[in-house]
């Protein structure tokens, strides 16, 4: 099987993980990135205030998101992007919550989606003082990038989980996990009620 994924990276505008303001897709087919989006979203009400810490990390002000898609209006998109792939994100449990809780949120079925978390994979792929995304970014040979830009870290994390395939010489995510000792989650959810192919 090839090396097939998605890279996803949400920015939140407070500490509820309900409060999705941007997302970063990558989709990447035998070990290459094919595709690439991120678009800003309104946040679902009572989750919708900017704090002042989120705004300065990644920049997004509540003026931005005005005119932007809903959580609900823009979740079929997301869907229609990464279609049935694995989800690979820095840290992957936040990325997964944010969606999780943006559909509980606004009485949405959440995806049932497996995850990789690039995170853990970087951690047992190189030797670094830090594992945060920009340095292990870094390692796995991608330049400087706007970090907190949800596409931008959705791009490294993708770059982190290609070169790490390399090293290992594997040639698929279930691979990559086994070889490296770092398991995929399961699905969000037990059933899907919600069409993601």
């Amino acid at each position: 099987m090839p090396l097939d994924f998605t890279a996803i990276d949400f920015e939140t505008a407070n500490s509820s993980p309900a409060s999705a303001c941007s997302v970063g897709l990558v989709r990447v087919r035998d070990g290459k990135v094919v595709a690439q989006t991120g678009w800003l979203i309104r946040p679902p009400a009572g989750h919708d205030e900017f704090n002042e810490w989120n705004v300065r990390i990644h920049g997004i002000r509540p003026q931005d998101v005005i005119g932007a898609a809903t959580w609900a209006q823009q979740l079929d998109r997301l869907c229609g992007f990464a279609g049935a792939d694995v989800l690979v994100a820095h840290n992957a449990g936040f990325d997964l919550n944010v969606l999780r809780r943006a559909c509980e949120a606004t009485g949405l079925d959440a995806p049932p989606y497996r995850s990789l978390c690039s995170l853990a994979v970087a951690r047992k792929t190189y030797s670094l003082d830090s594992y945060r995304l920009p340095l292990a970014a870094a390692a796995a040979g991608f330049g400087e990038f706007s970090h907190h830009d949800a596409l931008a870290d959705a791009r490294a994390c993708a770059q982190i989980v290609i070169d790490a395939a390399r090293r290992a010489a594997v040639h698929d995510i279930d691979e990559l996990g086994e070889a490296l000792g770092v398991a995929r989650s399961a699905p969000l959810i037990i059933e899907a009620a919600r069409a993601v192919a």
